[in-house]
């Protein structure tokens, strides 16, 4: 049975929100680059066939669903979060503050923000939703804006470090990567927080 991606938005209109914004973020879970997340708010009863979470989705449509969104939103804003402060505030602190920044960066501002299980405190009200990026096609919008504009962040970084194989993993923990660490040690793009980086730290530091 086909999932209804517009659920929740008809029901915030049916009950008079008109700007609704949904947020999510991308990169939670590599060792390497930032946490980047996306405030997007479309226009009303908008519908993008085959827009999905866009893990669900390959690089190539995630690019062209990034160029439509980009188009026909009503606004689009990012929110960037370095490894550093990563490591200072932990990934899920710096998950909700990419996500605030995100918001803070909208030229719209939405009465109302359906966030992908993230609960914000804002002005306006706010509806964590689990799954929101498979469930709703604001929040689904925001996955691909964010996990786009991540990927080309971590392209940049592969030009100034091929060696490490930005392009390929994207920073995530994959096999070669953590081989590349041991390889070549880690620089400031990396979270010191993160297994395995954390243990390569100690290693070097006896």
């Amino acid at each position: 049975m086909a999932v209804d991606l517009l659920k929740f938005e008809t029901d915030l209109y049916s009950k008079g929100y008109k700007l609704i914004a949904g947020t999510d973020e991308a990169g939670r879970g590599p060792l390497a680059g930032p946490v980047v997340a996306s405030a997007v708010i479309l226009p009303p009863n908008y519908y993008l066939e085959g827009l999905n979470d866009s893990k669900k989705l390959s690089e190539k449509k995630r690019k062209v669903f990034y160029d439509i969104i980009m188009r026909d939103a009503l606004s689009v804003g990012v929110g960037i979060v370095s490894p550093k402060e990563i490591d200072e505030i932990n990934i899920l602190e710096a998950s909700r503050k990419a996500m605030n920044i995100a918001l803070d960066n909208l030229k719209v501002k939405p009465d109302y923000i359906i966030t992908d299980a993230m609960k914000l405190d804002r002005d306006v009200p706010v509806m964590p939703i689990i799954h929101g990026d498979a469930l709703s096609e604001t929040i689904a919008a925001a996955s691909v804006i964010a996990k786009v504009t991540r990927d080309r962040i971590m392209i940049e970084l592969d030009k100034k470090y091929p060696m490490y194989g930005f392009a390929k993993h994207k920073g995530y923990p994959t096999k070669k990567h953590i081989e590349k660490i041991q390889k070549y040690g880690i620089m400031e793009e990396y979270r010191k927080t993160f297994k395995p980086v954390k243990e390569l730290v100690k290693e070097s530091s006896k």
